[in-house]
């Protein structure tokens, strides 16, 4: 336990808060796959403090490694290609963090999502944000943020979106928005469950837990 409240305290001072709040909204002993799930440092959080029998996929060489070497269970995939390989119901958690805006097709990948799990967990950056409208709108250039941190042109984001356009994809995919929670610049949580032209405007990032409806 005291490893974990270690970590804990390591990722608030890394501004990495998004992935404690991930972990808060998932359930203990669930069945969780981490999708793009990087070095593993997630994955190790929720088995530390929620006992998840956790799963890995991560498009990388360089993360697998990391994470095997943590003991972790993680595979070599891509969540474009290689999500339609697993069955229906298979976890309880599928979740992407801080990814979507990098996938070929964001639509499809949260389809599998919700497919293969009960519930989606997803984060992303923000591309509403007033800082961005106001780097766009006062310098007539691509945006970047503390979020948004590389330039255009060597961004692998291919798929931004804003809190808006998100929602709106999940209506599109007949999805349920369970929980949203906008998070500053920092990366401290700001809204838990305001509307969502608040999180559009405000939300440096954002976290959403989604359900299948019915």
């Amino acid at each position: 336990m005291a490893e974990g409240g270690t970590r804990r305290d390591a990722l608030s001072r890394t501004a990495r808060i998004d992935l404690l709040i991930v972990a808060d909204m998932v359930e203990q002993r669930s069945r969780v796959l981490d999708v793009g799930c990087g070095d593993g440092t997630l994955l190790r959080l929720l088995a530390e403090e929620r006992g998840v029998d956790g799963r890995g996929i991560e498009l990388s060489q360089y993360g697998v490694n990391h994470c095997v070497a943590k003991g972790l269970s993680v595979v070599q995939g891509d969540a474009d290609t290689d999500l339609a390989d697993y069955p229906d119901d298979a976890f309880d958690y599928v979740i992407l963090s801080q990814t979507l805006q990098a996938t070929r097709q964001p639509r499809t990948v949260l389809e599998h999502m919700l497919r293969i799990g009960r519930r989606a967990i997803v984060s992303f950056p923000n591309f509403g944000h007033w800082r961005v409208r106001g780097q766009v709108a006062f310098k007539g250039r691509m945006p970047v943020t503390d979020c948004l941190n590389v330039p255009w042109y060597e961004t692998p984001n291919i798929h931004l979106c804003t809190v808006r356009d998100f929602l709106a994809l999940v209506r599109e995919i007949g999805a349920r928005t369970e929980r949203g929670i906008a998070l500053d610049r920092f990366g401290r949580p700001m809204l838990d469950g305001a509307p969502w032209w608040v999180l559009n405007l405000l939300g440096d990032q954002a976290v959403f837990r989604l359900s299948r409806k019915g």
